[in-house]
């Protein structure tokens, strides 16, 4: 079965197949399915994201489509950014993560989360859901050249280095996103 993510986010894409290769016959991110469209990200929660995405490319290309919503939610912001992480600052992922450690300047409590929604559509109709999460903390100084968004400045529990500093292949069994994509493999 072939099947479309609904991203043209390379470094997601690229997580997405490394985790899902062996569970379908082709996998294609938008460009590579010759989709040009963009979802408008207007959901209150990353679920209501994920699954609008992926219901409107399984609409379109009349293939099973997989989409994600993903952020990080910062427990001294209440929550922040979150659903709006890749617009935080409303530029670049480096203007995000410089306005992230300018909101928390003198804050002690540097917990924090990613989460991750995934959202798989059939052209039957059927959807499979899942969420998953990587709990942490943010650190002011940005360290590692892997991974991307707030990665280079969230060290995951359990470990010293930041995401950014993990090779791919340790992002790939920790983060939320896998623990999202897991969860959804066991359910199909």
């Amino acid at each position: 079965m072939k099947l479309i993510i609904a991203s043209n986010n390379k470094h997601k894409v690229y997580e997405i197949k490394k985790i899902l290769q062996d569970k379908f016959e082709e996998i294609l991110s938008l460009k590579e399915a010759g989709i040009s469209h963009e979802t408008v990200e207007d959901g209150n929660t990353f679920m209501e994201n994920a699954r609008k995405k992926a219901k409107e490319i399984c609409d379109i290309s009349g293939c099973a489509a997989l989409a994600d919503d993903s952020g990080i939610c910062v427990d001294a912001l209440f929550g922040a950014p979150g659903i709006y992480s890749a617009r935080f600052s409303g530029g670049s992922d480096l203007d995000n993560n410089k306005f992230l450690i300018e909101k928390l300047k003198g804050e002690e409590n540097r917990k924090a989360h990613y989460t991750c929604a995934v959202c798989l559509c059939y052209p039957d109709g059927r959807t499979v859901e899942a969420l998953g999460y990587m709990y942490g903390k943010v650190v002011d100084e940005a360290r590692g050249t892997h991974g991307f968004g707030y990665d280079p400045h969230f060290v995951p529990d359990g470990y010293s280095l930041t995401v950014a500093e993990l090779s791919d292949e340790e992002k790939n069994r920790i983060s939320h996103r896998a623990d999202a994509l897991k969860k959804l493999l066991e359910k199909l």
